[in-house]
């Protein structure tokens, strides 16, 4: 089993830290609130995720390989909850850090449909259910293996992009550059659309 769970740990690491829309709304998120309001996008997320590898390795994946128009479906679900996404953060006002108590921090629910709703989530968990799950001679018992890696994989990367976005909300004061950082993480969040249909 070792043999498996050290190359597991690595696939679901890198695939849970590499740039996309769930992290870059988590830096978004960690730059505006802090990475404590952070925490439920965060954990929503990554239940989303840890729901997408278990719905893959429960065989949704081999419905999504034989019925492609559900993988566009999610595309275009997924697309539209982004550029809405994208456009929230663009538009967000500046913050002064005594009123944030009076703002909402992005829920729990929003960070799983995300997940739930990005095509990139569910190929790399079928890629990894392939890899990892299928071929095992106890497929059950290594799908919540690979469950419970991803989940503690999503954590930590998604974590650490709210993170990061906290330690650049420090050189946000003024409202200026608060403006030009959430204009950019909008722009970059909408550019992700693109990757969905390529």
């Amino acid at each position: 089993m070792l043999t498996v769970l050290i190359p597991m740990m690595i696939f679901a690491l890198i695939g849970a830290i590499t740039p996309g829309p769930v992290n870059l709304v988590a830096a978004g998120t960690g730059a505006r609130y802090g990475t404590l309001r952070a925490m439920p996008h965060v954990f929503g997320a990554t239940l989303g995720y840890t729901l997408v590898v278990f719905l893959s390795g429960a065989g949704m994946g081999e419905l999504i390989r034989r019925y492609p128009l559900i993988l566009d479906g999610l595309r275009f679900a997924g697309a539209a909850l982004l550029l809405y996404l994208a456009w929230k953060i663009a538009t967000a006002e500046p913050t002064v850090r005594t009123d944030e108590s009076l703002e909402q921090a992005p829920r729990l629910i929003q960070g799983a449909l995300l997940q739930l709703l990005n095509p990139k989530a569910w190929l790399v968990a079928i890629t990894g259910v392939s890899l990892f799950v299928t071929l095992q001679p106890d497929p059950s018992g290594y799908l919540l293996l690979f469950c419970a890696v991803s989940f503690l994989a999503c954590l930590i990367g998604v974590g650490c992009w709210a993170w990061a976005g906290q330690l650049i909300g420090r050189f946000l004061a003024g409202a200026r550059s608060q403006v030009r950082f959430y204009r950019l993480m909008g722009a970059l969040l909408a550019s992700t659309v693109i990757t969905l249909f390529v």
